[in-house]
C-alpha cells in the first residue's frame, strides 16, 4: 500500500518545493520507490514534448523518472485555461478525474508519494480543485509549510485551516520553515502552545538560509529573457549578492562580496575592462560571479573584445542599470534541475533538521 503526504503552505515562497525535495531525499532512505506529484501546475513548461508543471519537470529530471512526468503533472493552468473553464468549455469534472486517475497510477508504482500543492490552500479554486479539496479527494494527510514567525504564522495557519476543514482535509503537521536561528527554540515553543489544543503536530524545517534564495546565473538569464554569454560551465553558479556598479572602478572592485553579480552601465568601459581582466585571477573570480551590462549605448568595440576574450559570464540588455537592479532584487529564486549545488545543500541540511521518522509515523 502506498503512503501519501500532501505538502501545502500558508502562502507563496514558504518553501514547499524545498520541503518536497527534502522529503523525497529522506524517504528514499526508507522506501524503495518514492514518487512525486504536482496535481495543479500554475507554471508550465514544455518538457519532452509534453506540457507539464515546472516542478514536475524538475523532480522527474533530478530523480530520473522522466517517463512518469505526465502522471506527475495531470492538470496545468496554461494561458486561457481558467477562462475556458469558467465559460463552460471544459468539463467541470475533468480536472478532478485527471488528478484522481494520475494519483491512482502513481500509487501503484510507488511505496511513498509526495503530493505538492500550489501556493496557499485556495490555489486551484478557479477550476474547482483547490489544494484543500485535492488533499481531501486523494485522502492524503496534509503537511502545512509556514514561515518562521509566531503571530503572523498563527494567523496564516488559522486562515488556511478553515478551508482545509471545510473540505474535510486532514491537516496533521504544521512545519515552520525559514526560522531565525537565534529564535528557533523560542518560536517553536510558542507555536506548540498555540496549537496544543489540536491533534496537529508542530515541527520545524530549515533556518533561514540566504543561499537557498539566491539565484543562479541561469535563473537571472531566464528572468531577464536574455542569453547568458561567456563560460557556459558557470551557468549554475549562485549569485549571493547583486551589486550596482555606480562608484569608481576601484571602489566597486574593492567592495565586491563573495559571488557578486555586478550590474554595469554599457558606457563604463574602465569598469568593464577591469572586471573582465580580474576574471582570470582566482581571488577575484571567487568574488565576481558575472556581469549584467545594461544601457542603450553600445559597448565600445575594444571593450567588447576584452569582455568576450575573458570568457566572463555576462548578460547584455538595453534597460538602465537601476531598472535591472531593482528587478533582480525583487526576484525570488526557485529551484531548477540544474541547481545541483542547492539541491545537495538542501539534502544535507534536511538530514540534520527534518525528523522524517516522526512525520512518517503520523501520516
Amino acid at each position: 500500500m502506498c503512503k501519501k503526504i500532501f505538502i501545502g503552505a500558508t502562502g507563496q515562497h514558504c518553501g514547499k518545493t524545498t520541503i518536497s525535495l527534502s522529503l523525497m531525499h529522506l524517504a528514499q532512505k526508507k522506501y524503495q520507490r518514492v514518487g512525486f506529484m504536482k496535481p495543479i501546475g500554475p507554471k508550465w513548461v514544455e518538457f519532452n514534448g509534453s506540457i507539464v508543471d515546472k516542478d514536475a519537470a524538475m523532480f522527474s529530471t533530478v530523480f530520473g523518472v522522466e517517463e512518469d512526468v505526465e502522471l506527475m503533472s495531470p492538470v496545468t493552468l496554461a494561458p486561457g485555461t481558467t477562462r475556458r473553464f469558467l465559460d463552460g468549455e471544459i468539463d467541470p469534472e475533468a480536472p478532478r478525474k485527471a488528478i484522481r486517475d494520475a494519483c491512482e497510477c502513481l500509487e501503484e508504482k510507488y511505496d511513498f508519494l509526495i503530493i505538492e500543492g500550489a501556493g496557499h490552500g485556495g490555489v486551484g479554486s478557479v477550476v474547482g480543485m483547490n489544494n484543500a479539496r485535492i488533499a481531501a479527494d486523494l485522502k492524503a494527510p496534509v503537511l502545512l509549510v509556514t514561515g518562521g514567525g509566531i503571530g503572523n504564522v498563527i494567523d496564516a495557519v488559522e486562515l488556511n485551516l478553515a478551508l482545509y476543514q471545510r473540505e474535510h482535509a486532514d491537516v496533521r503537521i504544521i512545519m515552520a520553515n525559514k526560522l531565525v536561528p537565534e529564535k528557533r527554540i523560542n518560536t517553536l515553543g510558542y507555536l506548540e502552545k498555540a496549537f496544543a489544543g489540536t491533534d496537529i503536530m508542530v515541527t520545524s524545517a530549515f533556518d533561514y538560509l540566504p543561499t537557498l534564495a539566491d539565484p543562479t546565473l541561469l535563473h537571472v538569464s531566464e528572468l531577464l529573457g536574455l542569453p547568458l554569454k561567456g563560460d557556459p560551465t558557470d551557468r549554475s553558479r549562485l549569485c549571493h549578492t547583486i551589486q550596482l556598479g555606480a562608484a569608481s572602478s576601484q571602489r566597486v572592485i574593492d567592495s565586491l562580496d563573495d559571488s557578486t553579480l555586478l550590474i554595469v552601465t554599457s558606457s563604463r568601459d574602465e569598469l568593464l575592462v577591469t572586471a573582465s581582466s580580474l576574471h582570470h585571477i582566482p581571488e577575484f573570480r571567487k568574488k565576481l560571479a558575472g556581469l549584467v551590462i545594461g544601457g542603450h549605448v553600445a559597448v565600445s568595440d575594444i571593450t567588447q573584445r576584452i569582455v568576450d576574450d575573458s570568457n566572463i559570464p555576462y548578460i547584455r540588455m538595453v534597460e538602465t542599470s537601476s531598472e535591472i537592479f531593482y528587478q533582480l532584487r525583487e526576484h525570488v529564486s526557485k529551484i531548477g534541475p540544474e541547481d545541483r549545488e542547492k539541491i545537495d545543500l538542501i539534502n544535507s541540511i534536511a538530514e540534520r533538521y527534518i525528523n522524517f521518522e516522526a512525520i512518517d509515523a503520523i501520516i
